[in-house]
């Protein structure tokens, strides 16, 4: 009998949550230039539906950015949404020891350790927003709301 796929931190916390959402499988290099865009192209999604999850330090504490991957996170709109005065992007092994997950397939959901998380308010116009479902090559789309609440977050413009 084959063996089943184990879900990833963040599949398992929207079925144990209920929350209504949709697995999205592509496959794109996450070296690849404008991965982001690729990765939209791929799935035949607006690439403004389509998130980026970012971790950053904010004056010595780390915080998730969710941006579209249509443009880049505004450090300082970030820190000031967080409450904080300084940000810069988390070290990359600090990001993914954070998080639980690897670069390319950092899920605002399910996250090692919850941190303070900024979600960009152009996500709550959207009836579905699609993010990283916890592992390269693996999107979920959901509706904003229930990503906002699930993760605490703060919505602030963040988009540079």
């Amino acid at each position: 009998m084959p063996k089943k796929a184990a879900g990833t931190p963040a599949t398992v916390l929207l079925t144990a949550e209920k929350v209504p959402h949709t697995l999205h499988q592509y496959e794109v290099s996450p070296d690849a230039p404008n991965y982001g865009a690729l990765v939209a192209e791929f799935l035949g999604v607006a690439p403004e539906r389509l998130f980026k999850t970012l971790v950053a330090d904010v004056d010595g504490r780390l915080v998730v950015g969710v941006v579209p991957v249509t443009g880049d996170l505004d450090l300082k709109a970030l820190a000031q949404a967080a409450g904080g005065k300084r940000a810069a992007l988390a070290d990359r092994a600090v990001a993914e020891r954070s998080s639980g997950y690897v670069r390319g397939g950092i899920s605002p959901l399910g996250q090692r350790k919850r941190l303070p998380t900024v979600i960009d308010d152009s996500a709550p116009g959207l009836d579905l927003m699609y993010v990283s479902a916890g592992r390269r090559g693996l999107q979920v789309s959901l509706a904003p709301a229930d990503l906002i609440r699930l993760t605490g977050a703060t919505v602030a413009a963040i988009r540079a």
